[in-house]
């Protein structure tokens, strides 16, 4: 891209608008698919017209999971500081551990694989508070491996919710129209009736409905809410959650004036389509809105954090040691959260930057 000359104040801020979204993206756990997921990806040159990417992990992970695979003709140009101009023409790797030769036993869980993934995802997370990328994409870490590295967070999620200084967020996903957001995430299904309160939903459903609004540009959203127990209680037979809590957050946000509906039984409202009527649904725990996403969109779902001040999003896969190395891995729904990261990233360059007015 030429260079531009602004004479305002505002002329970092226009630069940036201008210029394609850089995206950072982890290698995930060194000894499963997210290395190979990730170059079938930048591989991709299609792809590339569209951002400038920076691979973010172990360059020497990656060059054992390159050479394995078949990759040994793209473009790399490894660094261990990003610069300010990225070289063109050229794919930047940020390497997180200079020096470093780990071993890649494929397919197996290892404190050096959760040490190494953390690192990138920490590396990335710092990029995207400094301004220096516009968003990230992880690819699959293994809870088990990170936490053998000494890492206590349940997930990517928490981990980058507690790094960017947020308390107020929600896992979302999405492919293409259908975006299923979750009142709790990794937490014990013993757990989960306990956390379902009125403030819980109503704080959820604020998130979402705000992040439809700016993340993806839907001017009104319209939001379905599902029920705990079966059949949504059947009126308060079955449980007493909806009329505790879910139904009075529905109520207070359409008191607010947002289009906020339910509560609904989560297995008719998938089993009828009903979801297609809405730009998000919210859903209780975590496999009541992940089994029906993953059954209808495993492919091409995305993993999105709704509610940080950066932009992150992750396929909607996990490791897959059982595959690893084998080349076998599809990079659709990797592409997918690498495309949706380029929309919201543009999306929020587009929008004025909030200036103090003390």
């Amino acid at each position: 891209m030429p260079d531009t000359t602004f004479r305002d104040s505002d002329a970092p801020d226009a630069a940036r608008r201008l210029r394609q979204p850089r995206i950072a993206i982890t290698l995930g756990d060194p000894n499963g698919i997210g290395p190979e997921v990730v170059l079938k990806c930048v591989s991709d040159t299609r792809l590339l017209k569209f951002l400038q990417p920076v691979l973010v992990g172990s360059a020497h992970v990656l060059a054992v999971h390159a050479n394995h695979l078949g990759f040994r003709d793209l473009p790399l140009e490894v660094v261990t500081d990003l610069p300010d101009r990225l070289p063109e023409g050229r794919i930047t790797v940020l390497d997180v551990a200079p020096g470093e030769k780990p071993d890649v036993p494929l397919g197996k869980i290892t404190a050096e694989g959760g040490r190494l993934a953390m690192q990138a995802v920490e590396r990335a997370t710092d990029l995207c508070l400094g301004g220096a990328v516009d968003a990230m994409v992880t690819a699959p870490i293994s809870k088990e491996a990170i936490a053998l590295a000494g890492y206590d967070a349940p997930g990517h999620t928490e981990f980058i919710a507690r790094r960017t200084g947020v308390d107020r967020f929600t896992m979302m996903m999405v492919a293409d129209v259908l975006r299923i957001g979750l009142v709790t995430g990794h937490v014990s299904i013993w757990d989960v009736p306990k956390r379902i309160t009125r403030d819980a939903v109503l704080d959820k459903l604020d998130i979402i409905h705000a992040s439809l609004h700016r993340d993806f540009a839907i001017q009104r959203p319209k939001i379905a809410v599902l029920g705990l127990n079966p059949h949504a209680s059947d009126g308060g037979l079955l449980g007493r959650e909806e009329a505790e809590a879910i139904l009075p957050a529905v109520e207070t946000m359409r008191e607010q004036g947002h289009l906020v509906f339910g509560p609904f039984p989560a297995d008719g409202f998938f089993a009828i389509g009903a979801y297609r009527l809405y730009d998000a649904v919210l859903a209780m725990y975590h496999d009541q809105g992940l089994i029906p996403f993953k059954i209808l969109a495993f492919e091409s779902g995305v993993n999105f954090t709704a509610g940080l001040p950066i932009v992150r999003t992750s396929p909607d896969h996990g490791t897959a040691y059982n595959i690893a190395g084998e080349g076998k891995a599809s990079p659709g729904s990797m592409r997918s959260a690498v495309y949706l990261a380029i929309d919201i990233a543009r999306r929020r360059m587009r929008q004025p930057v909030s200036q103090d007015t003390d």
